[in-house]
């Protein structure tokens, strides 16, 4: 009998292999989250498939919600409601995630703890940082399309990111990209041994010539 899950898992896991600005392009240049979006620590990367989730300001009873459903290679989204002033997440949501099989969270916000979760490994990206202790008393929604970072995300999209950013592959466009990628990752390899071999960029990519104008003296 074929394991559903770990299919599922395999198939964006693949997505790991790219960096975002490869998925980005040869998904048609779509998926560009917000590049003020960043690795909450240094050398933090993630891939996983989307359970996306919609905190009020302040509150993030949510989140709790949503670990609590996680399933093993989730990517958290979470949008805040644009309040910076607390932090979201931190080191007692991340273990919980652990636990989970959570790979990741994005949070268009901002999280605290994060010399305890950078010790955990965990990859994070935020905003920003924060101090502020959120309630946890209202209500949002979970495994809902959301607006994260200006990108549309609906849940199981793929999201990757490293420290170049975060990118969303749409679920039914993942079969293309993937190939798209495949293809653009073997065209760089040939010219990067292009390069080796002294060819230009302006040769191997036929970029417009430029004519120099001429000074008065060559005249």
């Amino acid at each position: 009998m074929v394991d559903k899950s770990r299919q599922a898992s395999s198939s964006v896991s693949r997505f790991a292999e790219f960096d975002p600005a490869t998925l980005y392009e040869s998904a048609g240049k779509r998926g560009m989250v917000d590049p003020t979006i960043r690795p909450a620590w240094q050398g933090a990367k993630i891939c996983g498939a989307a359970l996306t989730v919609e905190c009020p300001p302040g509150d993030n009873l949510m989140l709790h919600h949503a670990v609590a459903i996680a399933s093993p290679g989730d990517v958290i989204v979470a949008k805040l409601g644009s309040y910076m002033l607390t932090g979201a997440w931190g080191e007692i949501l991340t273990a919980a995630a652990q636990t989970r099989g959570v790979v990741g969270v994005v949070v268009d916000g901002a999280v605290r703890d994060i010399e305890a979760i950078a010790k955990r490994q965990f990859p994070i990206f935020s905003r920003g940082l924060a101090i502020g202790a959120c309630t946890k008393e209202r209500f949002g929604s979970l495994n809902q399309p959301l607006i994260f970072g200006g990108v549309e995300v609906h849940p199981r999209d793929i999201i990757v990111g490293d420290s170049d950013g975060l990118v969303v592959i749409k679920q039914k466009d993942a079969d293309e990209v993937y190939e798209q990628s495949v293809r653009r990752r073997d065209r760089e390899l040939e010219i990067i041994a292009q390069l080796a071999h002294g060819v230009t960029t302006l040769k191997i990519l036929a970029l417009p010539d430029f004519k120099m104008p001429q000074t008065e003296h060559a005249k």
